[in-house]
């Protein structure tokens, strides 16, 4: 007989979400082990004691997790999803026949709660990895990627004096199909402070933008990663955008140019949890970032009582002031230099004693001074030896030219941190470390942008990007906690079970050698 299924709604039911969710449901499992309670006491201050009540802090600190674990950037399909979701529901504590707050409630509590609140939750999640053994702390691999800000690049602004630089840059520029007035995407509100809208660019640093745009010819638009058709030579020295004034304009190679924030990831190479993240503007460089996130990676790990000795990065960290710094702290760093990182002239060899070189005729080239480079803004030392000596060096017009009547040259200051730095980077143990930190904060940082909603930030403002990747790296120290809990729990199981399986076969063998005694040996 054919069944036909006739659905009329219950005017009562009864129903539990807890019978409908299963043990091993991954947000039972979160919830089992998630304790946010200390947020009530923290939140505090920021609520009077009269008027309509407020998100429960716990639940919106829960939803943003939902967010993260989801890979969902709006708030609107983060109430959205949860509705649909008798696992989530069961997460955040609310029934079925209850109503999620209001989508716009998210945005106004994150904006209310200062980012200290939300480093202080990571912070609490990652003393629950660290309870469980899945932090070493002694090795720390440190990376950084550009994530896109919320702000377009059509609603760029000049930066005033905006006739003056325009008539200035008009005059030199090449003008280009580019370069005609289009229409663009103009902000409602400009949330930029008047320091924000300045020229902060010398007048040196704004013919090198005009350099470089005068390279930008009439067929831009088919140069590989240009992207959007009606893109042109901007820079954070002559534009800004009023939407985000914390975004700044930057690019990878290949890629177009964007509005971006800057985040920097620490991890933990024993599991791969993450101890520290933070937002910087996209325009600065990564060894500017170093010594901060160093001072404060290190005073959250010796809290918690970790002696951490190695710290691994990319070449975009290398500096020579960087490389004291470590040393000071007592951490071993292994950052490969730059390429143009050289400890002297080809040829020439130093010696230490006497702090000179000497040239490949034999000749002494004694140091002579410290000063600051302008351009590059790092200290080195000038070596150079009296005309006198080379006068006579049969290879002095190849060594000094036409013009040039002494040896001299510069070098930088920190050339014994480098060559401390290259000795390890050399070493078999350097080499580990490469691959050892290409395979642990890289993965880390693919995870976070591809699958865990930091592929953009859904707010404005520095501070709000921070929250959002404090957020997004304590939903997933919580996804790796849940997984190390879990496959902890099956080993101890599979242990067991093998010892009973040894016991068995043990008394097994004694049985079969005692049987003609006529022993009586019970079995397992």
């Amino acid at each position: 007989m054919q069944g036909k299924k006739h659905y009329q709604e219950k005017l009562f039911t009864h129903f539990q979400l807890s019978d409908y969710v299963p043990e091993n449901n991954f947000y039972r499992r979160l919830k089992s082990v998630l304790n946010l309670d200390f947020l009530y006491g923290k939140t505090k201050n920021y609520y009077g004691y009269k008027g309509q009540a407020s998100i429960d802090p716990v639940v919106f600190f829960k939803l943003c997790l939902v967010g993260y674990l989801e890979n969902i950037v709006s708030d609107r399909k983060i109430i959205e999803h949860s509705r649909m979701r008798l696992d989530i529901l069961y997460f955040l504590g609310y029934d079925i026949d209850e109503s999620l707050p209001w989508h716009s409630t998210l945005s106004r509590t994150r904006q209310l709660f200062e980012e200290s609140l939300f480093e202080e939750v990571f912070t609490n999640i990652l003393k629950m990895c660290i309870a469980k053994g899945m932090v070493s702390g002694h090795t720390q691999a440190i990376d950084s990627a550009p994530i896109k800000a919320n702000a377009s690049m059509d609603s760029l602004e000049l930066k005033v004096p905006e006739q003056e630089l325009e008539e200035y840059i008009q005059q030199i520029r090449h003008i280009s199909n580019m370069d005609k007035p289009k229409p663009s995407r103009k902000s409602k509100v400009n949330k930029a402070s008047e320091e924000q809208k300045k020229v902060t660019a010398s007048k040196s640093e704004l013919k090198n933008i005009a350099g470089r745009n005068k390279k930008w010819q009439q067929d831009q638009n088919h140069r590989p990663g240009a992207g959007a058709k009606n893109s042109k030579y901007t820079s954070n020295k002559t534009h800004y955008s009023p939407t985000d004034p914390d975004a700044r304009i930057s690019v990878k190679p290949g890629k177009a140019r964007k509005l971006n924030y800057l985040s920097q990831l620490s991890v933990d190479t024993a599991h791969h949890v993450i101890t520290d993240i933070w937002a910087y503007h996209a325009d600065k460089k990564d060894n500017q970032c170093l010594q901060d996130i160093t001072l404060r990676l290190k005073h959250r790990l010796d809290i918690q009582g970790l002696l951490w000795l190695n710290l691994l990065a990319d070449t975009g960290y290398s500096a020579g002031e960087n490389y004291e710094f470590l040393e000071q702290l007592g951490l071993i760093s292994y950052i490969p230099p730059h390429g143009t990182y050289k400890g002297g002239p080809d040829g020439f060899i130093y010696h230490q004693e006497g702090d000179y070189y000497i040239c490949p005729q034999g000749n002494k080239i004694p140091f002579k001074k410290v000063f600051l480079d302008h351009r590059t803004q790092t200290k080195k030392k000038e070596y150079r030896c009296s005309s006198l000596v080379c006068k006579d060096c049969r290879i002095k017009k190849k060594c000094l030219g036409k013009s040039v009547k002494e040896k001299r040259f510069s070098v930088t200051y920190y050339r014994a941190e480098y060559e401390r730095n290259n000795k390890r980077i050399k070493s078999s143990r350097g080499k580990y470390f490469k691959k050892k930190r290409s395979s642990t904060v890289e993965p880390v940082f693919g995870t976070l942008i591809q699958f865990m909603g930091l592929r953009k930030i859904n707010t404005i403002g520095i501070q709000q990007a921070n929250k959002v990747m404090l957020m997004a790296a304590t939903a997933y120290n919580l996804k790796k906690y849940l997984k190390f809990i879990a496959k902890k729990a099956i080993s101890k199981q599979q242990t067991a079970g093998f010892v009973k399986f040894l016991k068995n076969v043990l008394y097994r063998a004694i049985f079969s050698v005692f049987k003609p005694l006529k022993f009586q040996i019970k079995l397992l």
